[in-house]
């Protein structure tokens, strides 16, 4: 009687190992009929619990009982956190060359408190690993969205001497600073074991710096024609005004990369280097580009719901119950609009509810605010339009009554505050391609028109009209996880005091 055979695991391209997930996922019988074969796999053992056994009082005509005073197995570890792995594991423990009391895992046992304050190992937490799968996977959707929509992928420059914004601290880039006398330097490593010389060369350094003005003052003073590049620049903050210059070349355009913000603050929302997606489309207007950020949120919510499940329910159990509803009514609702002076209008009518922040014209609106409107009264993603003109970027088109702007803020309910714009998540305006109100503009804000003549140049050559958005990727990720803190969805976080590895 011939027996058929079962079908060897296939290794991984680049790797001498089974890939576990295609084991369970590859075949109906979840792995089941690799019995009898030899399957190497590979792994790190998120967490695992101490098993003391109790002594066992042996009975009349049985075999005397072996006590272990104390047994961590992998496989007890793997067969308790991992359901799936239930029904292969009489394969890896008998086909095993040790019984499982012997399997031992290889690597340093880290407390989760230690794993959460090392950004090295930090992805080892399985709620940091659940948020950077998350986070892939908006990664793929958002070239997927923007790739299928015939946008095309460019890249801009982070370090800049624009200051697009104008509205948030930048980081100064510059290379005088690392001019410094040699005798402020420590740099003898035959010392370096020496820890009662290296203390004394520390003291010396530090009583030096005392008696001088302080790096603050010193930087006020630098002489930037003599830095590299001769002037002053920064960290970028945003890219919208670099890709406006490629869309009046290429049409759509998207860019992908870092953008920085010098913000002091150590809460839980703040980040000095993040992801954002900017977009900027040629020939198109402010209703153009809510349609866009509308369709394109809606895109990446529901490629995270198909592409993530596994990692979804585990957030859903252990994290936030209302993860799968919350993405589910923002992939099926349609997105509330209404303009800033709407906004405040609704919220002036509020009865019962006192504000800690006034409610006027011309002040933005708080999270408090922007929090109220999306989960008490709309219940769902609200785009707020128009915004008053003194509280946006010198580059946003002016609108006909003279008092507000072409902008516009996505703002999601039960979203975690971020540092940027409270709860909104992607923010956007149409360019103001008026040559003489751009430049008026420029010279009401008291901006220097050498850093923007560049830009300005794409008006005298003549422009059209454009029109697009920029969307924080981290506070996204805490949209889809319910983490409270971005600094657990983004590897290696820098932040205020925070940027050692």
């Amino acid at each position: 009687m011939s027996s058929e055979q079962a079908p060897a695991a296939t290794l991984s391209k680049y790797t001498k190992r089974v890939a576990l997930k295609t084991i369970l996922g590859g075949s109906s019988d979840g792995g089941v009929g690799l019995t009898g074969h030899r399957v190497v796999i590979g792994g790190w053992i998120k967490s695992s619990s101490e098993i003391r056994k109790q002594p066992v009082t042996p009975q009349p005509a049985a075999a005397p009982q072996v006590v272990s005073p104390k047994d961590v197995t992998c496989s007890a570890v793997l067969q308790s956190r991992i359901p799936l792995l239930k029904s292969i594991m009489k394969v890896l423990v008998d086909s095993a060359l040790a019984t499982p009391c012997q399997v031992m895992p290889t690597g340093t046992c880290l407390l989760i408190e230690g794993i959460l304050q090392q950004p090295s190992v930090q992805g080892k937490h399985v709620e940091v690993a659940s948020a950077m799968r998350i986070h892939n996977a908006l990664t793929w959707a958002t070239h997927g969205f923007f790739q299928d929509q015939g946008f095309l992928h460019v890249q801009v420059p982070i370090i800049t001497s624009t200051d697009s914004e104008g509205f948030s601290e930048k980081f100064l880039v510059t290379t005088l600073l690392s001019k410094g006398k040699k005798d402020d330097q420590i740099s003898s490593t035959e010392d370096a074991g020496d820890l009662k010389k290296t203390n004394e060369l520390v003291s010396q350094l530090e009583t030096r710096q005392k008696a001088k003005s302080g790096v603050a003052v010193e930087t006020r003073k630098l002489d930037l024609s003599k830095d590299l590049f001769a002037h002053q620049t920064y960290l970028t903050v945003s890219g919208r005004l670099h890709l406006e210059s490629q869309a009046c070349a290429l049409g759509n355009v998207y860019c992908f990369g870092h953008r920085f913000q010098a913000e002091k603050s150590e809460s839980k929302k703040s980040l000095a280097e993040t992801w954002m997606v900017d977009v900027e489309m040629a020939f198109s207007e402010l209703e153009d580009a809510m349609d866009c950020a509308n369709d394109f949120l809606k895109f990446v919510c529901k490629r995270m719901v198909e592409g993530c499940m596994e990692d979804l329910q585990f957030v859903l159990k252990q994290i936030d119950k209302a993860v799968m509803e919350r993405l589910q009514s923002t992939i099926s609702s349609s997105f509330e609009r209404i303009s800033y002076a709407e906004a405040i209008e609704v919220l002036r009518q509020v009865a019962g509810k006192r504000f800690h922040s006034k409610i006027e014209f011309g002040v933005s609106l708080t999270e408090e605010h922007q929090s109220y409107l999306v989960d008490e009264i709309y219940k769902k993603p609200v785009i707020i339009y128009n915004d008053p003109k003194g509280l946006e970027p010198f580059y946003v088109r002016v609108n006909d009554d003279g008092k507000t702007v072409a902008t516009f803020n996505v703002v999601l309910p039960k979203l975690k505050p971020n540092l940027f714009a409270g709860r909104t998540v992607i923010r956007g305006s149409q360019s103001e391609e008026r040559f003489n109100v751009l430049n008026s503009r420029m010279n009401e804000l008291g901006l220097q028109k050498q850093q923007h003549e560049w830009y300005l140049d794409l008006r005298r050559h003549g422009s059209a009209k454009t029109s697009g958005f920029s969307l924080m990727l981290e506070p996204l990720v805490l949209y889809a996880t319910g983490l409270n803190d971005v600094k657990d969805v983004i590897p290696f976080p820098r932040s205020f005091r925070r940027a050692n590895s």
